[in-house]
């Protein structure tokens, strides 16, 4: 079932701390084998203080579950663009 995930899906969590919550995917990352959740297992980073971040600070990142660990419940609706049906085009008219 975790190879159907897609982005913009919801699914339920099956185990784990978060167990029996929904959420939408925001993000799978398939070599790794998680699914970063909209709003589930989001952590604050502390930064340091760097020539490209001056200021420091926390940063918000999302940390992965594990794609066994979700069930699928609603797949996100794909909207399929109407294909022209020239004939000219297809034939490669002159």
């Amino acid at each position: 079932m975790a190879q159907n995930l897609k982005a913009n899906d919801t699914v339920l969590v099956i185990s784990g701390d978060n167990k029996g919550k929904k959420a939408k995917i925001v993000k799978i990352d398939r070599q790794v084998g998680k699914a970063y959740l909209e709003g589930i297992e989001v952590r604050e980073r502390h930064m340091k203080k760097t020539q490209f971040n001056p200021a420091g600070g926390k940063k918000t990142i999302h940390v992965g579950i594990d794609l066994s660990n979700l069930k699928l419940m609603e797949a996100a609706k794909v909207e399929k663009k109407a294909a022209k049906t020239d004939k000219k085009a297809k034939k490669g008219a002159k």
